[in-house]
């Protein structure tokens, strides 16, 4: 665990994290309005989003689906009976004047995320609960001098808020909690998990105690876009707390913004607590209520999550836990590496997916998804090795021309004369030449200097263009030799 060092000595962190994750649907959680990316201002905004007088939300049942198959994925429990409040405050860009949010009911309750620490252990922390609301619109500053816009595309978007125990101790704990749970958001489909785009952040409730001792007087720090910034207000705003008190003062519970410009946090307005926003049951809208059938069957379709993905990769495959985890840190990797391990063998294609695909994807700057080399084009390859068509080294060759153009590797193979020699009398003929051509070198090699063997077989290889089979060439010189 990491302390902050005061000068009355060590300091504990104690840190909650709301995540809100907007939940993948096509329309919004109370109408039939669009949730589609990037689309001109106010362009998909029902009479409901806008809050017309008269208008009825009606709840969007995926959005329900995808509350409930969330709580599964996080071991939680599922409440059959929930209820919408009405949460009360004023903002521009919240046109009822209230959101609809959950607050004594929420769908789910407690439930656990298993985070992998760096040094191969593993924490619990606790998921307090995970409830349904609708997002508010968007208010943009920088359009004019004088005036204020009001975006309400993003009005009544579903959010899923998903609130654990304070249980973190440290920034990265906190930042390694969000990569997880993006992780498991994007398995199940239920949020891309894109902090960019705003579809995934966070709020961070911070404070800092005594080791062991009781808890502190926390702040939320509101509205964090990435792992980066998540993890750098934490540090920040601990340390602020701990200097005011050993200076004598005392933290008042309060919201504050981080800049990430300055890498600072400031106040933005005392904090409120549940009774400031008067919730109460939504009137429009009935309680939820859900059949254990209705559950069973969504569990039913919840795919293989990535620890026991990543645990099968190891007991099945024999992946060593670090490329067990790489592989399966996305779905989407995932799903490359099955279909390519599907048909060669798993250590190969973990080595060559983990080494030399990310490698050209992180230069090219693209997503496995957008690969010019697909899983069944990179199983060809390494089938070619498997049966000693080409060498290893010939492979990455040929791997350079297939990202580059996308071609089938046997079609580069032919094309460019590659095959890999593995007639023992043409590679006799070059052994002998390469002997012929260093007789102290085989003089020295006899006289005990053993390392040199070693030379005798990269001459052999650079003589053959690296077209002969090293184990062949290996075989043939120790005889000669």
């Amino acid at each position: 665990m990491t302390l902050i060092k005061g000068t009355t000595g060590n300091w504990e962190m104690v840190i909650g994290l709301e995540v809100h994750a907007q939940i993948n649907s096509k329309s919004k959680l109370f109408s039939g309005a669009s949730t589609h990316f990037g689309a001109e201002p106010n362009s998909q905004v029902s009479l409901v989003d806008a809050a017309m007088p008269g208008m009825l939300p009606v709840v969007n049942e995926f959005c329900i689906e995808q509350g409930v198959r969330t709580g599964l994925a996080l071991q939680a429990q599922i409440n059959l009976k929930s209820i919408f409040d009405r949460k009360n405050y004023f903002y521009a860009d919240l046109p009822q004047g209230y959101q609809i949010s959950q607050f004594s009911h929420p769908i789910v309750g407690k439930g656990k995320l298993i985070l992998d620490m760096a040094d191969g252990s593993k924490r619990e922390i606790g998921i307090t609960r995970l409830h349904l609301e609708q997002d508010a619109g968007k208010s943009l500053h920088d359009q004019s001098p004088t005036s204020t816009f009001i975006d309400l595309n993003r009005s009544g978007i579903a959010l899923m808020e998903i609130v654990s125990e304070p249980d973190l101790r440290t920034a990265e704990e906190a930042g390694e909690y969000m990569k997880k749970m993006r992780q498991i958001l994007r398995y199940i489909d239920t949020c891309d998990g894109d902090m960019e785009k705003g579809s995934m952040r966070c709020d961070a409730n911070v404070s800092v105690r005594k080791p062991g001792g009781e808890l502190g007087t926390r702040c939320e720090i509101k509205n964090l876009n990435s792992i980066k910034n998540i993890i750098k207000a934490i540090e920040y705003e601990a340390t602020r707390q701990v200097e005011i008190i050993e200076g004598g003062g005392k933290i008042s519970q309060e919201t504050r913004l981080f800049d990430p410009d300055k890498g600072e946090t400031r106040t933005m307005r005392s904090k409120e607590d549940a009774h400031d926003y008067r919730y109460f049951p939504d009137p429009d809208l009935y309680p939820v209520i859900l059949t254990k059938e209705f559950v069973d069957g969504i569990k039913a379709t919840l795919p293989e999550l990535p620890d026991e993905k990543r645990a099968r990769y190891v007991r099945e495959m024999h992946l060593s836990e670090y490329d067990a985890a790489v592989l399966s840190s996305d779905k989407e990797i995932a799903a490359y590496f099955e279909e390519v391990a599907g048909k060669t063998d798993a250590k190969l294609s973990a080595n060559w997916i983990s080494a030399e695909l990310f490698g050209r994807l992180n230069k090219a700057g693209i997503t496995i998804t957008e690969s010019p080399v697909s899983a069944a084009k990179l199983s060809g390859m390494l089938a070619l090795i498997s049966d000693n068509t080409i060498s290893g080294k010939i492979a990455k060759q040929v791997f350079d021309i297939m990202f580059e153009t996308g071609k089938d590797a046997a079609a580069i193979v032919e094309e460019q004369g590659l095959k890999q020699v593995t007639d023992t009398g043409a590679i006799e003929k070059i052994i002998d030449e390469v002997i012929a051509a260093n007789p102290d070198k085989v003089a020295e090699y006899k006289s005990g200097k053993d390392k040199l063997f070693g030379f005798f077989v990269g001459q052999a290889m650079k003589l053959s263009g690296g077209k002969v089979n090293p184990a062949i060439v290996n075989e043939l010189l120790k005889k000669k030799l």
